[in-house]
């Protein structure tokens, strides 16, 4: 008979740790009763239910990411990009939430995807390649986090952002070999013109090279000439001087430096009469 009570007990707090659930922070819930919803907007906290009757949902309110896996467009000049994007989402509505796909973020990501695929191909196809690049990321972004707010709203969730990680030319494309092909000719022209330039900076340095030379070979040359007519003409002063302190002596020098000249040479043969006056020195030694 002391069982009872126990028994009683045990159902009891049984009973009570069944209608209490806890809503954490950062989440939000429903109760549902027999499959439908009886209530949602549940804070934070601490929350009770009838047991065995009413079920409870939870579900995340904070921002959550959707990374889609890169694909193909095609731009309005008929160019293919491969596109890889992101979204920022939120459920904003959990009972909508709840209705259209069954309380599952799996789900909902999988309708997301073709919407903003969707609209990002139509803003893809209206522009250019340069225009997507350079500055048509934000315009299109912008319009398709418009576009999808509008198609998403009997789902519950609200779009915040969306932004495009990269745009990139696929390798197996014609773009890529254009713009390589260019930025090839690009290059090539940058080097032409810097060899251009080269060749015209190295023929003007030989030009100076050689007017310098051509200065200081004549600059040598005068220098030269100037040092030699000194020479001469102090050589003729001191001949002069010689000739005339002793013309005799002076005579007999300048016909020693004539034999020299004349008889000094390994080769040659010099005939001359035996009384020539060239051999005057030689043959009267008086």
């Amino acid at each position: 008979m002391r069982t009872a009570p126990v028994v009683a007990l045990l159902v009891a707090l049984l009973v009570a740790a069944n209608s209490m659930f806890v809503v954490r922070e950062g989440q939000t819930a429903i109760l549902l009763q027999f499959g439908r919803i009886a209530h949602t907007g549940y804070e934070p906290g601490l929350h009770f239910r009838i047991p065995l009757v009413q079920q409870v949902q939870h579900f995340d309110q904070r921002v959550l990411t959707l990374d889609s896996a890169p694909e193909r467009y095609l731009t309005s000049e008929k160019k293919d990009v491969n596109i890889d994007f992101f979204v920022k989402w939120r459920i904003s509505d959990p009972a909508k939430f709840f209705v259209a796909v069954a309380g599952d973020e799996s789900n909902a990501q999988r309708l997301v995807v073709p919407i903003v695929k969707e609209g990002l191909r139509t803003a893809v196809n209206s522009r250019t390649l340069q225009e997507l690049v350079s500055g048509g990321r934000a315009d299109v972004t912008q319009h398709l986090v418009a576009d999808a707010n509008g198609k998403t709203q009997g789902l519950g969730i609200d779009v915040l952002d969306l932004r495009i990680k990269r745009i990139d030319l696929p390798e197996d494309g014609t773009v890529i070999g254009s713009v390589y092909e260019r930025m090839r000719s690009e290059r090539k022209k940058v080097a032409s013109q810097l060899r251009a330039e080269g060749e015209e900076a190295a023929r003007a340095i030989k030009a100076d090279a050689a007017r310098q030379v051509q200065v200081i070979n004549a600059e040598a040359y005068r220098d030269a000439q100037k040092t030699r007519g000194e020479g001469d003409a102090a050589a003729a002063q001191i001949y002069a001087a010689a000739y005339g302190r002793d013309p005799e002596f002076y005579a007999f020098y300048r016909s020693l430096e004539a034999y020299k000249e004349a008889l000094g040479g390994s080769n040659g043969t010099l005939v001359l009469d035996s009384k020539s006056e060239f051999l005057h020195y030689l043959q009267d030694s008086k």
